[in-house]
């Protein structure tokens, strides 16, 4: 019978066969095989079946001799594959198309100067971006807004009084009257933001952000969509932002502060975050008297308060008001002498800078709560107190002295990821704003010392935490999540 004759592709398959048994018969993989299947296998004792060992069997040590063929360890590093993020390296331009609001949490170019060295760090620097373009462009904008607020009031001094009375906008909201709108909605910061102000100014809708990762962020509400340069995000911190104060007379500069222990104030006609202070404890809090721009007051370390002056350059006092840290401080626009303090020890106090001793300092009124409070803020008259603790209550305190207490129950507790509930006060003394679980904003009634009213929206997909009223225009109030979103309400 006559042989098959082969097709092409049957001739080719053999030859490669062929030649793919050669190599591997000089590569001697079989043998290879066959000796690590002999050292591997280990072959079962007959008769025996496996059983647990009891508990009480005393383990005898075994004695193990290395093997004079086994390989040395090799000195030659082992390289592990890293993404761009983990070695802090922006990414490339063929990575760099994606959604605008999609931030790295750790991207920071590497010649830039760390937010963790205790030195002046320029805007340019700590801008979260290679092209200084969108930096300048909010320079100017607030440069804009300042200069028009410096023109209006020629005299500070003169006007003063008025403006402190005048520091909050005064009205009555119809709460059903609230809307949130898509165009008011806007991620700002990537993670979990722990403060949210408005700048107090009618001339741009501008709020800035602070997260746990040292960012600030700004949004500048009125910009055009279409131009793009609506936010912009900086890192001058290297810790959680944990205060941020905004010059009333002069927004052109803000301050900043962090639990890594630093304070910095942001000056836009310098274009720096200049180093005001520095400590070796975290700041969990900071605040000013309406009257003095000059003095920042600080809440460091296990619940001391310090004050910083700005221009001398040296704390000019330091009390040990808490055992706690200090969440919150804050003063009355009646009479800036007035203090209150909410700490992690479970008390909010009301304190008299004029009365407080420099080795007991004791308070006016002290309300206590079984867990920790996370805000004690007056009311814009200053005739009340409202504090938010996680025993889930909201206190208000009233009278001549403020020595009647009230307990509104609101529940207050927050998972790890999300940050603390802190209620505030609106543009009254009539309603007090908080976050609530299911992704709205609670308003109780002061009055009526109960809830009143949710805000609710279905464009709202995250839970507001913190919040912050705008104190020139009635009904505009900002409620930030800990996803780095920013949802602004406003009066129709």
């Amino acid at each position: 019978m006559a042989a098959k004759k082969l097709t092409d592709y049957e001739r080719r398959r053999i030859e490669n066969i062929k030649r793919n048994e050669e190599m591997l018969a000089s590569l001697q993989i079989q043998s290879r095989i066959s000796q690590l299947s002999a050292v591997t296998k280990r072959p079962r004792a007959q008769g025996k079946s496996y059983q647990r060992r009891p508990e009480t069997t005393v383990k005898k040590k075994k004695k193990y001799q290395r093997s004079p063929q086994k390989k040395q360890k090799s000195n030659s590093p082992v390289v592990l594959r890293r993404s761009l993020r983990s070695q802090g390296i922006p990414p490339g331009s063929s990575t760099a198309s994606g959604p605008k609001d999609n931030f790295d949490d750790n991207s920071q170019p590497t010649d830039k100067k760390s937010p963790s060295e205790p030195i002046p760090i320029s805007m340019r620097d700590a801008y979260n971006g290679d092209i200084d373009i969108p930096n300048k462009k909010l320079i100017e904008t607030i440069k804009g807004f300042s200069h028009k607020i410096d023109d209006e009031s020629m005299d500070q001094n003169s006007v003063l009084g008025d403006r402190i009375e005048k520091r909050k906008a005064s009205g009555t909201v119809n709460l059903e009257s609230l809307r949130l709108e898509p165009d008011n909605i806007a991620r700002i910061v990537p993670g979990r933001i722990l403060n949210v102000r408005f700048f107090p100014t009618n001339n741009v809708r501008m709020v800035a952000v602070g997260n746990k990762y040292g960012n600030i962020g700004f949004w500048n509400v009125d910009a055009p969509q279409e131009d793009g340069d609506v936010i912009f995000l900086y890192r001058p911190h290297s810790g959680p932002v944990s205060g941020i104060l905004v010059d009333p007379f002069s927004v052109s500069k803000m301050i900043t502060s962090c639990y890594g222990g630093f304070i910095r104030v942001m000056d836009i006609e310098k274009e720096m975050f200049d180093l005001a202070y520095m400590s070796e404890h975290p700041i969990f809090s900071i605040s000013q008297r309406p009257h003095d721009m000059k003095s920042i007051y600080y809440g460091e370390g296990r619940g001391e308060l310090g004050i910083w002056d700005l221009r001398a350059g040296k704390s000019s006092a330091l009390w040990n008001l808490h055992e706690d840290r200090i969440n919150t401080i804050d003063f009355t626009s009646e009479n800036c002498n007035i203090m209150a303090t909410s700490s992690t020890d479970g008390s909010a106090c009301i304190w008299d800078l004029r009365k407080i001793g420099a080795h007991k300092p004791k308070s006016l009124q002290t309300v206590f709560h079984k867990r920790a409070v996370h805000s004690a803020y007056f009311s814009p008259s200053g005739r009340f107190l409202a504090t938010t603790s996680i025993d889930n209550n909201v206190g208000v305190l009233s009278g001549a002295n403020y020595e009647d207490t009230s307990m509104i129950s609101h529940y207050n507790h927050t998972n790890r990821w999300i940050s603390s509930f802190r209620g505030i006060w609106g543009w009254d003394d009539s309603y007090i704003y908080i976050g609530n679980m299911e992704r709205g904003v609670d308003v109780i009634s002061v009055a009526d010392k109960k809830l009143d009213f949710t805000l609710r929206n279905e464009h709202m997909t995250a839970i507001p935490c913190r919040f912050d009223a705008h104190q020139k225009e009635v009904g505009m109030l900002a409620g930030a999540t800990s996803g780095g979103q920013v949802y602004i309400w406003t009066a129709s």
